[in-house]
């Protein structure tokens, strides 16, 4: 049986809206554990995303006052996304594609239905595939990916 990023996201991720404040949105990711927030607009529809190395990189590195910018100054935008009927391959195509270890699940419209991270895939996934994946989203892209 086929994998489904329906069958493998987190479902209902915390999310939050381009105005949301770079310590709030630091402090949500402390909250939920992750390290990706996608950013939707007034219909739930994804948007862009932020992670925590956006907030560190593009921010604070930059002497940024995290408490007066907003996600908007800082934010991947328009964000990579899968639709929630994809295959576990085809996720993983994106993933490597584009060199993110996390991606925002859509469902019809745009909406956001979950996220999967390269650990959902590792849960579901052959070895084989898993360990492409990481050596794909750990080339060398011209930024640390530490």
């Amino acid at each position: 049986m086929a994998r489904l990023a329906r069958d493998i996201m987190t479902p209902d991720p915390a999310c939050c809206g381009p105005h949301t404040t770079l310590d709030e949105v630091a402090r949500m990711m402390l909250q939920n554990d992750c390290g990706e927030i996608p950013i939707v607009d007034a219909d739930n529809c994804v948007i862009g995303v932020i992670t925590d190395r956006d907030i560190v990189c593009r921010a604070v590195a930059r002497g940024k006052n995290p408490t007066g910018y907003t996600v908007e100054s800082c934010m991947s935008s328009p964000a990579v996304t899968v639709d929630e009927e994809d295959s576990l391959e085809d996720i993983v195509s994106t993933m490597e594609r584009h060199q993110i270890r996390r991606v925002p699940v859509v469902s019809d419209g745009g909406v956001c239905a979950g996220i999967v991270a390269q650990a959902d895939v590792a849960r579901v996934a052959p070895k084989r595939e898993v360990a492409e994946l990481m050596r794909e989203v750990s080339q060398h892209s011209g930024r640390a990916s530490y």
